[in-house]
């Protein structure tokens, strides 16, 4: 089985065991703190007032998400990004994500907050790549960087830099 196959397997498998399916329908919004997924309320929250540990894996896979999309962003912003670029770019983000879930080892709550954040970041992706009807790429992109500014709010990563827009 390639690698490419073998990923996209892993990512159905994240999204479908923690019922964060992308829907079919969502409105972009840059960051998002708390959202409904089937009926339930799924919030981001502080640990204790205190943002949640990262590890390395995670730390390392958000810095090439945030740096790809930082390398994005101006085209992105002036509707010069093309659907072959967004396409790329989700790939990418698909690929740190599948990364990220192989490799971080959070404490479980930690990691329940994290895939709130993996899961905003995979509808962007699908967004991105012109699979959700009622969101444009655009839409995706700017539901990834509100994943980002989220994950920069929430984790502790000292490395960490808010993306400049």
């Amino acid at each position: 089985m390639s690698y490419q196959r073998q990923l996209a397997n892993l990512l159905s498998v994240l999204v479908l065991s923690f019922g964060l399916a992308a829907s079919s329908t969502f409105a972009a919004e840059p960051a998002v703190h708390g959202h409904e997924r089937d009926g339930a309320s799924a919030t981001l929250t502080l640990d204790a007032g205190k943002k949640w540990p990262s590890d390395a894996p995670l730390r390392k896979a958000m810095s090439k998400i945030r740096s790809a999309m930082t390398r994005s962003l101006h085209a992105i912003e002036k509707d010069k990004f093309t659907a072959a670029q967004y396409n790329a770019l989700a790939k990418t983000i698909q690929g740190e994500v599948g990364y990220m879930v192989s490799n971080c080892k959070l404490e479980p709550k930690a990691d329940e907050q994290l895939h709130l954040i993996i899961a905003d970041m995979l509808e962007g992706v699908e967004a991105m790549q012109g699979k959700v009807k009622d969101a444009t790429r655009h839409d995706g992109a700017a539901r990834v960087m509100g994943a980002l500014e989220n994950y920069g709010t929430f984790f502790d990563d000292r490395s960490w830099k808010p993306v400049k827009h």
